[in-house]
């Protein structure tokens, strides 16, 4: 699967280890930045990784910053990006199979680097069950 990734400066930690480790289980690795850890604004690169995924260049993204919350939040505000901000494995599932969720989003303060390789690992693997979540899905499309 094609991913993008992206960070700011508090996430790129994160984002560096789990580009690693979803990239040796396979997956195809789009880095859209940040590269360091100088100071830099977050919703640059949300709406990079989101417009990837809204326009079908990547499958699915990733989005790290301190909390994940701005992160979360400046990618859902482009059209066909689904975005959530998962701290737990539950979350990770049912954001996908329920929501139809394509990005999802960590605060590298907020979760540890094995927690959130799992939690991707979820997101990436679980398919959206449709039927009456697909109504509720094209009602927030809308």
């Amino acid at each position: 699967m094609k991913i993008a990734f992206g960070c700011d400066h508090g996430g790129l930690e994160l984002k560096t280890f789990l580009m690693q480790k979803l990239g040796e289980d396979g997956h195809e690795i789009c880095d859209m930045g940040t590269f360091t850890k100088d100071s830099c604004d977050y919703p640059i690169f949300a709406r990079k990784v989101a417009r990837a995924v809204a326009e079908g260049v990547c499958e699915r993204g990733v989005l790290v910053c301190t909390s994940g919350i701005g992160m979360s939040i400046a990618a859902n505000k482009i059209r066909g990006c689904r975005a959530a901000l998962i701290h737990e494995l539950h979350g990770a599932e049912f954001c996908r199979r329920h929501n139809d969720a394509n990005v999802i989003c960590f605060g590298q303060t907020a979760v540890d680097e094995n927690t959130a390789l799992e939690c991707a690992r979820v997101f990436l693997a679980t398919g959206f069950e449709g039927g009456r979540h697909a109504r509720r899905v094209n009602e927030f499309e809308d």
